[in-house]
């Protein structure tokens, strides 16, 4: 069965402030524009989801609701703190959605590519703030099974 994974990273967030739990850090101005920017290269695109999962953290929220708007989007605590392993159990989980959009950080979103992409983990180079990777995938999401169909950065 032939699907879509499309990993978008959060954009740029805040400092984390003494005494402020990580999770609730917001986007800065500079990563609303890059949450804005991805939304506009996903709909220029055409790479509306089918379903979209979403680290439970404020500035992954944000990130989605500058580049989509509102959308019908499950809150995924797995994906915070996520490794690769983590994520790619996730898209097995969701192998039902034609277009999976995932919502999450680093490092486990650059490790996820480089595997999927090459089937090896060391070979990241890395998923900026605000970037996009869009792969397809013919079955279950195994090292080095992804085709990546276009990588975008803000």
């Amino acid at each position: 069965m032939k699907r879509e994974i499309i990993l978008l990273r959060h954009a740029h967030a805040e400092n984390l402030a003494a005494g402020k739990d990580d999770r609730a850090r917001d986007l800065s101005p500079r990563g609303i524009a890059e949450a804005q920017a991805a939304g506009q290269w996903l709909r220029t695109q055409t790479a509306l989801p089918a379903r979209v999962l979403c680290s439970p953290a404020v500035r992954a929220q944000q990130t989605l609701e500058h580049a989509l708007g509102k959308l019908d989007v499950r809150l995924e605590p797995r994906i915070y703190d996520a490794t690769a392993g983590d994520l790619d159990a996730l898209i097995d989980e969701n192998a039902d959605a034609a277009r999976l959009l995932m919502v999450g950080h680093n490092p486990g979103f650059e490790t996820l590519v480089a595997l999927l992409a090459t089937g090896q983990s060391g070979d990241f180079r890395g998923v900026p703030p605000g970037g996009i990777a869009w792969f397809e995938l013919d079955g279950a999401a195994e090292p080095g099974s992804g085709r990546l169909k276009a990588f975008w950065s803000p």
